[in-house]
């Protein structure tokens, strides 16, 4: 079964704020610095050290 990663990912948020319940400006900060560190002078190197 393949399953599309926007799919999975969508699973997996809404699973850990039901489980966890994080605070609503802890979500807005991890989401708004993931986006800008994806477009960041950093986002090449990161992408090695996680392959």
């Amino acid at each position: 079964m393949d399953v599309p990663l926007w799919l999975a990912l969508i699973v997996i948020g809404w699973l850990g704020i039901k489980l966890t319940r994080p605070p609503a400006w802890l979500i807005a900060v991890l989401l708004l610095g993931g986006f800008l560190l994806a477009d960041s002078t950093l986002a090449p190197a990161i992408h090695t050290a996680i392959k």
